[in-house]
């Protein structure tokens, strides 16, 4: 009976060690796996960056006579058109009006300014490419700027599914002819005044005691 009940003891702490032994060889590898998959993705994207940099820095050098900006986001412009007397810039809500042409690294056109048509962006508020966005805000009225964005704040990896391929850096031509504040939305009935607008009057008291004319009846607002 004893021999029994210590082969059974036996059995399970075998198949309890088994089983444990199994679920650490599952999940080690999957951990290293997603470890290396990550780091691996990284360093590519790095390598990425630094390259198309590599490129946009030898296309500035050898133009030396065109001044470019370094933005903090990190893409260059330079100025085709400046408006040095205004001082305002489009803000959030604001809307601007502005004329697009796309090219690709090496110049060649992608989208004409007369193949997009005017533009509209509500700032900050619609979503477009990540170095107009930030783009647009740096520029006054009238101006004309172009941009040089590396493929991380342009299209990215998927490109725009049409002509813009994966990873592109691009130059990019913008025209801000305009930007108007958002129209606040209307809360009161047009034409009547607000009650905690309209300022309080009184009465004036008779100079004498004759009794006031007859005031006739405003048939727009009885």
């Amino acid at each position: 009976m004893n021999y029994l009940k210590l082969s059974i003891y036996s059995l399970l702490f075998a198949v309890l060690l088994v089983s444990c032994k199994q679920h650490e060889d599952v999940r080690m590898p999957i951990h290293r796996s997603s470890g290396t998959f990550m780091k691996k993705s990284v360093d590519r994207n790095k390598k990425l960056v630094s390259s198309e940099e590599d490129v946009i820095k030898k296309i500035i050098k050898s133009n030396p006579k065109v001044k470019y900006y370094a933005s903090q986001k990190g893409y260059w412009y330079t100025y085709e058109e400046q408006n040095l007397t205004d001082t305002l810039r489009p803000k959030r809500g604001d809307i601007a009006y502005y004329n697009l042409e796309v090219k690709d690294i090496d110049g060649k056109v992608i989208y004409a300014e007369a193949d997009l048509g005017p533009q509209t962006y509500h700032v900050d508020k619609q979503e477009i490419m990540m170095g107009l966005r930030h783009g647009i805000k740096l520029m006054h009225k009238n101006e004309t700027v172009t941009f040089l964005f590396p493929s991380h704040i342009a299209y990215g990896y998927h490109g725009d599914n049409k002509k813009i391929g994966t990873n592109e850096p691009l130059i990019c031509t913008v025209t801000l002819r305009n930007f108007v504040p958002e129209e606040a939305p209307k809360t009161t009935t047009p034409g009547t005044p607000s009650k905690s607008n309209t300022p309080s009057t009184q009465t004036p008291k008779p100079t004498n005691s004759k009794p006031a004319a007859q005031i006739k009846k405003d048939t727009l607002n009885p």
